[in-house]
């Protein structure tokens, strides 16, 4: 397509104000979707799927996927601050942002998050667009050897997670992944760990095991220490203005470059069929916390640990767009969905698309960037209020917060099973959190574990342990290497460092 019709493509999105009118509705209603547990990008596209039913097959289409594309926006509000994830992907979010929010700087938490959704969106349009004449070679070199290998790569983040106690964080993660093989065999079908109990044939709801890990006990402790979420002085809440919101923006461009390879990962990420929004989140902050001068600054408030994350969410939109238009192939759960509204709308996805729907492919593209855009607008106009209420009292807030961790363990799977679950990790995660072991390499192990399990069978069954010898495999062999390899010698330093100091 030449350049003339993209920019054609781009006037009959902000040019029709019927388009426009419908993104400028679907933004606040997908951010809603987000900042609620438990609802998410699927349940809002499927909610919404009647209400597009006999409409234009462009003006559905960029409806639900304007919707759909800023969920991850609205979900790092409670993530910050209260700790309770608003989707899946927005976990990673919770590990530096809540930090954040307890020493008064929720408003700045908030900015980077919204600065960072923003550039991972666009970036993730760009890149979208960018990949369109590479797509089919780059889509198909991805295996289950690749996918095995990847979810090995990010596991072992577990050890860059851990802390100051490498010992304590495996552990953690062992634990996370022994969690992952509670379901049903994914080749045999035979159970596994279920003690007959038809809810946890698909595995622990990763959502209601987040919400145990980190929601609860960081209300139990609320509750114990008394006083509200932000640890920082009452008088302090009338300095949340927009100034404060505007400098966690400004942080997003003070770490442009960090921003920029984690929107990018994350795109890349959401292209490959099968690894998902937990994955992308995760790995991109493990890369932040592995590629900062300063890592022992992660887990307390570093506001990297807020930007890498959320530029991942929101990129890997654009990324799992590729696949699900071009090959039919859903690149994560959310966009199986959508492809199933794509047809239902009268749109064809598969390889015709690159022949015959260029122009509604570059109308989806401008739409995924404009709807981010004004996410960006939207959630500047709130953040200021919302981090007002880590000031409240935590006896208001605490009832709030629980009920809406048992909502949304709830909501995600429709199974009350999962409230017993959200108890039982609640007070693994208050042990954890009291003792000082690291909680994140658990959520590491319960979502890397499946992929990586489910791919190294379908690689073996493929080629044999000879696929450790693909010329994609040895690259991220070598990659894995050099991680723990990095994490090693920054190690070693730190210990010379500090034996230093103590002479």
């Amino acid at each position: 397509m030449e350049l003339g019709q993209i920019f054609g493509s781009f006037l009959s999105i902000v040019g029709d104000p019927y388009l426009m009118g419908l993104i400028l509705l679907a933004v606040p209603i997908g951010m809603f979707f987000g900042a609620i547990p438990g609802l998410g990008g699927k349940l809002g596209i499927v909610i919404l799927i009647p209400f597009v039913f006999g409409m234009d097959p462009l003006a559905g289409a960029v409806f639900l996927l304007a919707m759909h594309s800023v969920v991850h926006t609205g979900g790092s509000i409670p993530s910050i601050l209260f700790g309770v994830p608003g989707t899946g992907p927005d976990a990673a979010t919770i590990v530096d942002g809540f930090p954040m929010t307890e020493r008064g700087e929720a408003g700045r938490a908030l900015g980077a998050s919204l600065g960072a959704s923003g550039v991972g969106g666009v970036i993730g349009g760009v890149f979208l667009a960018l990949m369109l004449p590479v797509l089919r070679p780059v889509v198909l070199a991805f295996s289950p050897a690749e996918f095995f290998l990847l979810a090995i790569l990010g596991i072992t983040f577990i050890a860059t997670l851990s802390g100051d106690s490498l010992l304590k964080g495996l552990l953690v993660g062992m634990f996370g992944l022994m969690l992952a093989m509670v379901s049903l065999d994914p080749h045999t079908g035979t159970q596994r760990y279920t003690y007959d109990m038809l809810f946890l044939w698909d595995g622990i709801d990763v959502i209601a095991a987040v919400l145990g890990l980190f929601a609860i006990p960081e209300m139990i402790a609320l509750g114990v220490a008394g006083g509200s979420i932000a640890k920082a002085a009452r008088t302090q809440a009338a300095q949340y203005d927009l100034r404060e919101v505007v400098d966690g923006i400004v942080d997003v461009f003070r770490h442009f470059w960090l921003a920029l390879r984690t929107s990018v990962m994350g795109a890349v990420i959401g292209m490959i069929p099968g690894l998902g929004g937990d994955a992308a989140s995760w790995i991109c902050y493990g890369h932040a916390v592995q590629s900062s001068k300063t890592p022992e600054r992660f887990g307390k408030g570093a506001v990297e640990g807020v930007i890498a994350p959320e530029t991942a969410n929101n990129s890997k939109e654009g990324g799992s767009l590729l696949p699900t238009l071009f090959f039919g192939v859903p690149g994560s759960s959310g966009m199986a969905i959508m492809l199933g509204a794509f047809v239902m709308l009268g749109i064809q996805p598969g390889p015709m698309m690159a022949l015959t729907g260029m122009e509604l492919v570059w109308a989806l593209i401008w739409a995924l960037v404009v709807a981010n855009v004004l996410a960006v607008g939207v959630f500047l106009v709130f953040a200021p209020a919302f981090s007002r209420l880590t000031f409240v009292r935590g006896g208001l807030l605490i009832p709030f917060v629980v009920t809406l961790a048992f909502l949304g363990s709830y909501l995600s799977h429709g199974a009350w099973e999962n409230i017993v679950l959200l108890c039982g990790l609640g007070m693994i995660g208050y042990l954890l959190k009291r003792h000082a072991w690291p909680r994140p390499p658990f959520v590491i192990g319960l979502v890397l574990g499946p992929i990586a399990e489910d791919s190294f069978h379908k690689a073996l069954g493929i080629w044999g342990p000879t696929f450790f010898l693909r010329p994609q495999s040895l690259v991220l062999i070598a990659l894995i290497l050099g991680s723990l390899a990095f994490y090693l010698w920054r190690m070693k330093n730190r210990r010379a460092v500090a034996y230093d100091l103590a002479d």
